[in-house]
């Protein structure tokens, strides 16, 4: 072996620089093969990381015979311009054949993609935007360390994605909660597209570091002894997360490629191909890798890393609130999620990780955070770090939740939860003060696109329930339900809805199941829809009307996303759309939200009936959260003329 496992010689020996050497020379002449027949690829910023990932490699505790191993190291790479570079490495080091990835890389089906997917064997993360590296690295890290390992983790960015402000978060974050197995490593080209990082974006990245409690070492990125040297003594600092600086010269390798920006951003024509190739000391012939790229055919499309399976915390048993219990639906998630944390830790089981995004006294965290500190993560304001963390350690069986106000929770981490749904993960989000429940706190912070928004993440489910009985069953179900989730909970007070006996509805015998409606109150000639807190808005609406002698039926859309999937068949919809009128109440932008999932099932199962869409459809006041809807022409006293008119048309 090139290099022991777990960097533990003193220093690399001579045949090991000349075997990493040789290595490397191979790795570029194959990154070049896989940009020429995937259809020229720029490769710059691919040659000159290609010493710092075979030395992370060889020297991690991995077994391309047994990838999965819960002990074995992690690596995750984030810098965007090494995936050629690492499908080579690990192909040659036999995690997979090299030659599907030289003559199916970048071909429409494959796993080889332009970015990593967790489908390659070896790839711990897959679809990594620039800046997620090291809060995926905080994620596995702390995963690895509630289940008693303490892997070497190691991430491998580039210098120009430090420009990216999740990384401060995630550094914050590894120095705060003491994640010193932590070993970050920088391809310091001063390369990126746009031209000199230093002057694209200039930024001092050691000191930065230093200045969050890391420390940084700097070496000459080309060196595998000087490389070696500085990972060994980085994972033997006990004290601190350590960022090693590998300085090196984008285009490495190819004499006249070496320091000229321009292959950054322009592939190798065929002369150029040729020359460099041959420079390498490999041939140029690309017949047999375009040969098997034709003949391979096209893909079957299931090829992304199965869901995970069903969780096992134990969540105990469901409180019911009756009649007269004055809570919101965040103090009845709040204290559910504390009951959780009682019942996890009364078994013996901590895979329950809680974040906070500093926010915890106003979005029902507090519970928990006093009973179960040890599973609080306190995160700051830094909520992309925060869903990062969370969807890495849900891979490692961890339920992760993170919590937030809506337009945080959702509107601003979107391209995490984005990545998070590529991965498949299972990370579990409560947005809070959804529609315009954050009322004088203003506009800026009132989220009226929390349904269209999560709609556009194919993988993800969104619930929202209604009043604190389901929102407590809603929660539990989550925790060990499979797959990514955000449910959306409110501040104001939510009255327990009863049905017609004076007993509550989401309680007793009632169960939560993901894409079934609940038909609150019967009725004729048409039918109320509602979701999440405007329940009983739409319960006094129907009140209004059944007084007039026409009430239609009344139901609860709690998952408006699964409406329209085909996977799901919810009878109670299902038949109520057929009564032929049908009335929409939200607080969403009324052309994005319930209603217009609503459309899609109309329209496509070629149902027969008129809608009338109640919901937002500009930005909000400042105000409280009532008189914000009965400026928006949403109080069921303003509605139910306007029902009325409709159900009579």
């Amino acid at each position: 072996m090139v290099i022991g496992k777990g960097f533990k010689e003193e220093e690399l020996s001579g045949h090991g620089v000349r075997e990493i050497r040789g290595l490397a020379r191979q790795v570029r002449a194959d990154v070049l093969k896989m940009a020429q027949v995937a259809g020229k690829t720029p490769v710059g910023g691919a040659l000159s990381v290609v010493e710092t990932l075979l030395t992370v490699i060889l020297g991690s505790d991995i077994d391309p015979a047994d990838p999965a191993n819960p002990k074995r190291d992690r690596i995750v790479v984030s810098h965007e311009n090494a995936v050629m570079a690492y499908y080579s490495a690990l192909g040659r080091l036999d995690f997979f054949d090299l030659d599907d990835a030289i003559g199916l890389y970048g071909k429409a089906g494959s796993i080889f993609e332009g970015r990593l997917d967790r489908a390659v064997p070896g790839v711990e993360w897959g679809a990594t935007q620039g800046g997620q590296g090291i809060a995926v690295a905080c994620g596995l890290a702390l995963a690895a360390r509630w289940k008693g390992n303490k892997p070497n983790v190691f991430v491998l960015m580039s210098d120009e994605e430090q420009q990216r402000g999740e990384i401060g978060e995630a550094r914050r974050f590894a120095k705060k909660y003491r994640l010193n197995n932590i070993t970050a490593i920088i391809d310091a080209n001063n390369a990126q597209v746009a031209g000199k990082t230093s002057e694209v974006m200039p930024q001092n990245i050691k000191y930065e570091y230093i200045a969050d409690g890391w420390d940084v070492i700097e070496i000459n990125g080309h060196d595998p002894a000087e490389l070696y040297q500085a990972i060994r003594r980085a994972s033997q600092i006990q004290s601190t997360p350590v960022l090693v600086i590998a300085n090196t010269t984008v285009g490495a390798g190819v004499s006249f490629m070496e320091n000229q920006l321009e292959f950054m951003n322009r592939p190798l024509g065929e002369e150029e191909f040729s020359e460099a190739v041959r420079e390498l000391g490999e041939s140029p012939d690309l017949a047999e890798a375009l040969d098997y790229r034709t003949a391979f055919g096209d893909f079957e499309f299931d090829y992304l890393v199965s869901e995970q399976e069903e969780g096992d915390l134990d969540v105990g048993d469901p409180k019911t609130y009756r009649a007269g219990d004055s809570l919101s639906n965040i103090d009845a998630m709040g204290e559910a999620l504390a009951s959780v944390g009682d019942s996890t830790a009364a078994t013996g089981r901590a895979a329950l990780a809680v974040f906070d995004c500093a926010h915890a006294p106003r979005t029902g965290l507090l519970p928990f955070a006093q009973r179960h500190h040890e599973r609080f993560l306190q995160c700051g304001l830094s909520g992309r770090a925060a869903v990062t963390v969370a969807s890495s350690m849900s891979i490692e069986g961890v339920s992760a939740l993170v919590t937030d106000y809506g337009v945080y929770a959702i509107g601003d981490v979107f391209a995490q939860l984005r990545n998070a749904d590529q991965n498949r993960s299972g990370v579990k989000i409560v947005a809070t003060h959804l529609g315009v429940d954050a009322g004088a706190e203003g506009k800026s912070l009132h989220c009226i696109d929390y349904i269209g928004s999560v709609a556009n993440l194919p993988g993800f489910n969104l619930i929202l329930p209604a009043d604190p009985n389901e929102t407590d069953r809603a929660l539990r179900f989550m925790l060990n339900a499979p797959g990514n989730w955000i449910m959306g909970v409110n501040s104001t007070q939510a009255p327990v809805i009863l049905n017609g006996e004076g007993e509550p509805v989401f309680a007793g015998a009632y169960q939560f199941e993901y894409g079934k409606s609940i038909s609150v109150r019967p009725g004729e000639g048409g039918v109320i829809l509602s979701t999440g807190h405007m329940l009983p808005r739409a319960l006094r609406l129907w009140e209004l009307l059944e007084g007039e002698g026409m009430a239609p039926e009344l139901i609860h859309v709690p998952c408006p996303l699964a409406v329209d999937r085909e996977d799901v068949e919810d009878e109670p919809l299902l038949r109520a759309l057929r009564k032929g009128r049908v009335i929409i109440l939200e607080d969403h932008i009324k052309t994005t939200g319930l209603g217009a999932r609503i459309a899609n099932v109309v329209a496509k199962r070629g149902i027969s009936c008129r809608l009338l869409g109640l919901g937002l459809t500009r930005y909000s006041f400042s105000g409280d959260p009532s008189e914000l809807l009965r400026l928006a022409g949403l109080e069921p006293e303003k509605v139910a003329p306007q029902a009325k008119k409709f159900l009579k048309r």
